[in-house]
């Protein structure tokens, strides 16, 4: 993720002999993408580290446990779906949201969508990098605690980095080349094969995850991952750059076609998350090596350097989009800040955890944002709970059809917040 300026920008020239020729389209798309898509999240009045558990209580057969619908192949024709559930045109977003109920026979779901998108390829840029930590936090066996070590570097501090794009302690803030090692921890080989016979069984057989960010990884000092408090020191094997791993593909490989080394739907990267978030409330679909205490670093990153932020993992996610649509939705005409409105609805405890990722593509000449989140409302209609993922492409191969781009997902998220808060 870079950060978009309109003098500053590689794809975009604004500035001709220093006099500004940014459009004032241009320079509206240019200052959402800054202050909106990208900006600083927003933080809960209460930023305890636990668990997200707010479902409701609902006796209704519109939701389906996963005993109900099993996990084997074509489980997703199996659940309580509705593909087109959204009044969002294809053109605008691609969306599917996986809305959580406690019901008598368990914890259940509902698949919603629109305009049957849920498994459409896209490119999903950053916000990938989640599966690239789980990975390798899931093939470390002893488990993760506040102090652990990358090296030198707090696992807390990286974790952080990857979301937030900010320094912290000795993470530098370069997303790409942290996400990149993770990658490397993990193998493409395993983190492609989550999506299919080795976890989740993803309907596209398309969707993998073969690609890095960029040429460069990061190096910590040794490959000790060491714990002072659960008293281990051990060696993390990892390849030296994204080329090394057998499993690597190169972006326009003979067989990645137009979506590149990486592809996922909208799918494929909420069921990742859901199956996460559900964890040992849901042991069938737990992954395995995966725990809470893994859990809780993907999520707050406990033991981050505060000078960071008083947030961590994915909490430090950045991007105000989400927030505003629920807000909105919860309190329409309420002027207040949406972390306002939340905090008093919630009594504080509200959660978003979410990652971005966006860029303009030249290989498909648009501009491209997404974002993948897992939202935690407690107290709100009986406790409202769900994970989500939406993409959102428009025509240009500048940084303001980016801007553009996250202009419709914001709209796309207003109008399905509301929508989905309806039922």
């Amino acid at each position: 993720m870079r950060k978009l300026l309109c003098f500053a920008s590689p794809f975009l020239a604004c500035f001709v002999v220093g006099i500004n020729v940014c459009s004032a389209d241009e320079q509206s798309d240019l200052a959402f993408y800054e202050d909106v898509f990208s900006a600083a999240p927003y933080e809960p009045a209460d930023t305890s580290h636990y668990l997200p558990s707010c479902v409701r209580a609902l006796d209704s057969a519109d939701y389906k446990t996963v005993a109900e619908s099993g996990m084997s192949a074509g489980w997703h024709n199996r659940v309580a779906h509705d593909w087109a559930f959204f009044n969002v045109p294809a053109s605008q977003s691609k969306i599917t949201v996986i809305d959580y109920a406690q019901t008598p026979s368990g914890l259940g779901y509902r698949y919603l969508a629109n305009a049957n998108t849920q498994s459409v390829v896209y490119e999903p840029w950053s916000s990938s990098k989640v599966m690239a930590i789980v990975g390798a936090l899931s093939k470390f066996e002893p488990g993760v605690a506040a102090d652990t070590l990358v090296g030198n570097a707090h696992l807390a501090d990286l974790v952080t980095s990857v979301h937030s794009y900010a320094e912290a302690g000795v993470a530098d803030g370069n997303s790409n080349a942290i996400a990149t090692y993770f990658a490397n921890v993990a193998g493409r080989d395993y983190l492609t094969q989550l999506f299919h016979s080795g976890w989740i069984n993803t309907p596209n057989a398309n969707v993998r995850f073969r690609g890095a960010y960029g040429p460069v990884a990061f190096m910590p000092e040794s490959d000790l991952w060491t714990s002072a408090s659960l008293s281990y020191s051990h060696p993390v094997a990892h390849y030296a750059e994204g080329p090394d791993d057998p499993g690597y593909q190169s972006y326009r490989c003979d067989d990645c076609g137009l979506t590149g080394n990486k592809p996922m739907s909208t799918l494929a990267e909420a069921e990742f998350l859901k199956r996460l978030m559900s964890g040992e409330r849901e042991p069938l679909t737990q992954l395995p090596g995966f725990d809470n205490s893994d859990l809780t670093m993907l999520l707050y990153a406990p033991g981050h350097n505060s000078a960071a932020g008083n947030v961590g993992g994915m909490m430090s996610g950045i991007g105000l989009m989400l927030a505003r649509s629920i807000a909105a939705t919860l309190a329409p005409g309420d002027k207040r800040e949406p972390n306002v409105v939340l905090d008093e609805l919630t009594a504080g405890k509200w959660r978003i955890f979410q990652k971005i990722g966006a860029g303009p593509s030249e290989t498909r000449q648009q501009g491209e944002t997404v974002l993948l989140a897992h939202v935690c409302l407690p107290m709100v209609q009986g406790g409202r709970e769900f994970t989500l993922a939406v993409q959102s492409e428009v025509p240009g191969i500048n940084d303001a059809a980016v801007g553009r781009a996250a202009m419709a997902m914001q709209a796309t998220l207003d109008q399905s917040m509301a929508q989905l808060l309806a039922h």
